[in-house]
């Protein structure tokens, strides 16, 4: 069954899209949603599209209907969580921790499919398409360091195609366009990732359009996370686990010449901030279930993993560099309640990932590479049944 996508820009609570595949969407306005070129119907211009752009504030209410498109195996649409301004203020005058969050959706239809190019990935979606009347659960996911919404679309649209209503954010300050959060330290990157997705839960819970579709039980609606990188971070920092940051200046101190890249990345090794005498939570009691794809693990305590009550299941990359496995991975799966490691054979970092359509760089080189003989669309094919019946296990 087809998806849903909604794609635009939020600024004056407006949403549109420029269509066209060689028509690129104006970057300056984009506060949220898709940049680059969109292929919707295939003709070019500026086309308006339904879809719900959701105010997280105080009361997590809906703000406003917005516009967008609708896609194939599910709904790809965006979601905004807002959080309220002084009167007079605009969104430009929030700090990057409360900075709407934009993302996007997905969820099925039976609209027929076609392939939209967004960028340098492509979503197989359905325009026009009336989304389901009910889902499964609500799955969030959760992008690496200085990652998009769309880097887990095959993921995203496997789950949608399976019953899952899947939305995946953009972290405010700390995805490709924005690094805002990240250059302020690890210390408020670690902390605020979590906080963002749980807003963006509570935006979806609370928007008219979308909480009735989401199945329920005695325990309220099912949630399940699904992140990569520092993604599959702040999916275990929803479950329970607890960062400790003196463990990450300890780790860089003694062992960066074996994990070079996560202890060069920002300010991970260096001085930081020291840890509050009591960290504040961030786990979300509404997360039931979570898949954490090679997990940045050091900052994580070993007594706060073995605390974890939420189902977990974490892949490492065998050839990981960004993230050693025996640092991140490893040591997240060894101290968990219920160990559920998978690892990948002959794949580095970025094996769980879309592949880009042009070569993107990274710390670990181009993240469209893949290593001699690994086949990253047939294992991001199983990777998606896999992880749906994973959550339908533990979910249903």
């Amino acid at each position: 069954m087809p998806v849903v996508l909604v794609t635009g820009e939020v600024s004056n609570w407006t949403a549109t899209a420029t269509t066209g595949t060689s028509t690129p969407m104006d970057s300056s306005r984009m506060r949220f949603g898709w940049t680059t070129s969109a292929a919707v119907g295939g003709s070019a211009g500026r086309t308006r599209i339904p879809f719900p752009v959701v105010a997280g504030g105080a009361d997590g209410a809906l703000d406003r209907a917005g516009e967008g498109v609708v896609g194939d195996t599910g709904a790809v649409c965006s979601v905004r969580s807002l959080r309220s301004l002084p009167a007079g203020a605009s969104p430009e005058d929030e700090q990057p921790a409360a900075r709407p969050k934009t993302g996007s959706a997905a969820v099925r239809t039976t609209a027929a499919p076609r392939v939209i190019a967004m960028g340098p990935f492509s979503l197989d979606v359905a325009v026009g398409g009336k989304p389901v009347d009910s889902v499964k659960a609500l799955i969030l996911i959760s992008h690496g360091i200085g990652g998009s919404e769309l880097g887990h679309s095959f993921l995203a649209q496997a789950l949608a195609r399976n019953g899952y209503l899947v939305a995946a954010l953009r972290h405010p300050g700390d995805n490709w366009q924005d690094r805002s959060l990240v250059e302020r330290g690890p210390e408020r990157d670690f902390d605020e990732r979590p906080r963002q997705a749980s807003r963006v839960i509570d935006a979806i819970l609370a928007d008219p359009a979308w909480k009735d579709r989401i199945a329920s039980d005695g325990r309220g609606p099912r949630v399940g996370a699904l992140g990569h990188s520092a993604g599959g971070y702040t999916v275990l920092a929803l479950a329970g686990a607890k960062p400790d940051l003196s463990r990450m200046r300890k780790h860089c101190q003694v062992e960066a010449s074996e994990d070079p890249i996560f202890c060069g990345m920002g300010r991970a090794g260096v001085a930081m901030l020291p840890s509050p005498a009591a960290t504040p939570s961030l786990k979300d009691e509404r997360v039931r279930a979570v898949v954490a794809m090679a997990p940045a693990g050091v900052p994580l305590t070993a007594e706060s993993l073995a605390t974890v009550r939420p189902a977990t299941m974490i892949y490492e990359a065998e050839l990981d560099r960004f993230l050693v496995p025996r640092f991140h991975a490893e040591w997240v799966a060894s101290n968990l309640p219920a160990p559920n490691l998978h690892r990948v054979p002959n794949a580095w970092h970025f094996a769980f990932m879309d592949s880009p359509s042009m070569p993107i760089p990274s710390p670990d080189g181009d993240v469209a590479a893949n290593p001699p003989g690994f086949d990253r669309a047939a294992f991001l094919k199983q990777l998606g049944e896999d992880i749906t019946t994973f959550f339908d296990k533990t979910l249903l």
